[in-house]
């Protein structure tokens, strides 16, 4: 008798075995896939250990705004009490890179999760219905397009005011649509299949063919997207936390690390590199995180394409 049940537990796992295989292969045959895993797992750990790798001040109340160590505006070397220097104002970049890491991810992942969402909701109900419902949202997402998305993105932080939620929140206004176009495609195209049919056939609720059965086989593209856009999400914000409408000066954050050491760029006549460490070392996270989030973007591309799908 338990080697009957084993024998179908057996069957029941084996297409969940085989495809976790399958992923594996993928991932041995691409290196710089697992370059980019190492990369975010890296970040990962850096936005885990934030407390431990650079514990804020005791009594801080908020652990994401800098340390001050003075208030010369002239930044001063890597040392031991300050590992990567200080920035313009005496900020520590240690800390401001270390806790930018969870800034980064804090940012990425809302952004990202919200407009995916968002972006499932209107693509598969637009998709799904087709009809006037279909033509209302496409319409909506083609005046969205019908702006540059980084003036549309200005234009909304200036009239929510100037901050890093304003930033996330207009992204997300801005972001959706790119999601909800590829999700309607991938509805269009799924809602034809046989199994679809059959579903409706034997009385499922429209709520249950589309979650239960036509989102499992659309949402692939979707996340290969989503994965390569967390990247660029994050590069965004910090373009705006540098251009002074994101993050106030002093919050962790890796835009506004650069923002600090705007005036340092060029050092010195006689050292023009003496202030290197403001802007290079912050450059470099933000380098490496989005370096990380396309190599697993097209990690993730590879694995889910399915004209690279086994037979």
């Amino acid at each position: 008798m338990f080697w009957v049940r084993d024998k179908s537990l057996k069957r029941e796992l084996e297409p969940t075995i085989r495809e976790l295989k399958f992923v594996l292969k993928r991932i041995r045959s691409s290196p710089l896939s697992i370059v980019g895993i190492v990369l975010i797992s890296f970040f990962l750990v850096i936005a885990i250990l934030a407390p431990v790798l650079a514990p804020p001040p005791e009594g801080w109340r908020d652990p994401y705004m800098i340390p001050r160590d003075g208030f010369s505006v002239t930044p001063r070397p890597p040392s031991p009490k300050h590992p990567f220097g200080t920035a313009e104002g005496q900020y520590d970049i240690y800390y401001g890179c270390i806790w930018g890491t969870r800034t980064a991810f804090r940012v990425g992942v809302i952004v990202i999760g919200c407009t995916v969402l968002i972006g499932i909701f209107i693509g598969s109900i637009s998709g799904y219905y087709g009809g006037k419902i279909d033509e209302i949202f496409m319409r909506l997402t083609d005046v969205i397009y019908a702006f540059p998305g980084i003036v549309l993105v200005m234009v909304l932080v200036v009239i929510l005011g100037p901050s890093l939620e304003s930033v996330m929140i207009a992204l997300i206004l801005i972001g959706w649509p790119t999601y909800a176009r590829l999700i309607r495609g991938e509805v269009l195209r799924i809602k034809q299949e046989d199994f679809v049919e059959a579903a409706k056939a034997i009385g499922c609720t429209d709520f249950r063919v589309i979650v239960r059965h036509i989102l499992p086989n659309a949402i692939y593209p979707l996340l290969a997207v989503a994965s390569l856009d967390m990247g660029s999400i994050v590069l965004t914000v910090a373009a705006f936390s540098f251009l002074g409408l994101g993050a106030p000066i002093g919050y962790a954050d890796w835009g506004q690390m650069i923002a600090l050491s705007r005036n340092w760029i060029i050092g010195t006549p006689t050292n023009p590199y003496e202030y290197w460490y403001t802007f290079i070392i912050p450059g470099i996270f933000i380098f490496t995180f989005v370096l990380g989030w396309g190599l697993l973007g097209d990690a993730f591309r590879d694995i889910l394409d399915p004209m690279l799908r086994r037979r």
